[in-house]
């Protein structure tokens, strides 16, 4: 899970490196609006469009982005605790112009449609707790059928290929919960610094996708590593041991939330290396 005094760490830092001042991010967050990413080499064509999603506890607002043209294997991404935003947006677009067809939801519907953070990532993360709180594994694992089972009745959406999920800050034990709830259509689950992946229930999120065929990319940040040091030692066993492919990294010098590109610690360079990595599991997973 986020955690507040974390990211004030972080921007700190980010300030102390001379990349950007607080002013600079406030003015940009505030706005709403999102660094620009690189773009795509040979981009597809895209079509986008805000739509809703139906799930048991209601209806969910999501942005679904896909390929103009043909089919192409579904995507779903889980955003951070800050939520569905252009930042995110900008990233599933990103992934559609790449060949996939991409469901940005958000996970906070039930209480609030998007943006459900006031000020994007500049917003303090207390204000954002009971969004957060708000959801546990029940909703997540019906949440899961319930997207999937949207993306599955999508004409844009590849049937005869596997599905793929991502997540971002607590999404990415939902990511992980996604193909424990759907095993047979999920093949490939990616996590970007996931808080709360590993913990000492018999329901801990890793427990529950080492059950499943999918393959995965877990890429942990270099302060999170330090502050639990052995979770990536025991995410690696677990998924060795059930003969699952993890492709398990610290990545060294990045801090919490280092990859959307509207966060206070966003670093172009690990981002680009975990984009890259996300597409070379899609493109063996989802082929």
């Amino acid at each position: 899970m986020c955690d507040q005094e974390y990211f004030e760490q972080d921007r700190q830092e980010y300030e102390r490196l001379g990349k950007v001042t607080r002013k600079q991010f406030g003015v940009m967050l505030g706005a709403g609006m999102a660094m620009m990413l690189p773009q795509v080499a040979n981009a597809a064509t895209v079509t986008e469009s805000d739509v809703n999603a139906a799930t048991p506890d209601g209806t969910a607002d999501c942005y679904f982005v896909h390929p103009a043209s043909g089919t192409a294997p579904g995507v779903l991404v889980w955003p951070d605790i800050f939520g569905l935003r252009p930042a995110f947006r900008q990233m599933g677009k990103r992934l559609a112009q790449s060949g996939y067809s991409v469901l940005v939801v958000n996970p906070f519907y039930r209480t609030k449609k998007a943006p459900t953070a006031d000020a994007g990532s500049a917003t303090p993360i207390p204000q954002l707790m009971p969004l957060a709180r708000s959801l546990n594994e029940t909703t997540q694992m019906t949440d899961a059928k319930a997207f999937i089972g949207w993306l599955d009745r999508q004409s844009p959406v590849a049937k005869n290929r596997k599905i793929g999920t991502q997540g971002y800050c607590m999404g990415g034990p939902i990511a992980f919960r996604t193909s424990a709830a759907v095993p047979d259509r999920v093949g490939a689950v990616a996590s970007f610094h996931g808080g709360g992946l590993v913990t000492d229930m018999p329901n801990s999120p890793h427990l529950q996708a080492s059950k499943t065929k999918a393959q995965f990319l877990i890429a942990i940040a270099a302060n999170d590593d330090m502050r639990s040091p052995k979770e990536k030692d025991v995410l690696k066993e677990t998924f060795a041991k059930a003969n699952l492919p993890a492709e398990i990294e610290v990545y060294t010098g990045s801090a919490h939330g280092w990859c959307p590109p509207d966060s206070q610690v966003y670093n172009e360079p690990l981002a680009e290396k975990a984009w890259s990595r996300l597409l070379a599991l899609y493109g063996k997973a989802l082929a």
